[in-house]
């Protein structure tokens, strides 16, 4: 897996119709497509942020994202 930039990761989740969602109650941040109600869909901002904040990347293999440890 490769580690990538948050903007390849929004390029390769608008390609799939993918959003940036946070699972409710916790800090914990997942790609949706908003059909989830263990999730709330969040701007990119706030999911950079908690990137951030939680030490997070985004890596990237094949067309698949995966949020881990950096």
């Amino acid at each position: 897996m490769e580690r990538i930039d948050l903007e390849k990761a929004k390029t390769i989740a608008k390609k799939k119709g993918l959003k940036p969602g946070k699972v409710k109650g916790t800090e914990g941040i997942q790609f949706t497509k908003g059909k989830n109600n263990r999730l709330d869909v969040i701007d990119w901002a706030e999911f950079e942020s908690i990137l951030k904040k939680r030490g997070l990347a985004i890596y990237e293999s094949g067309g698949w994202m995966k949020i881990m440890k950096a």
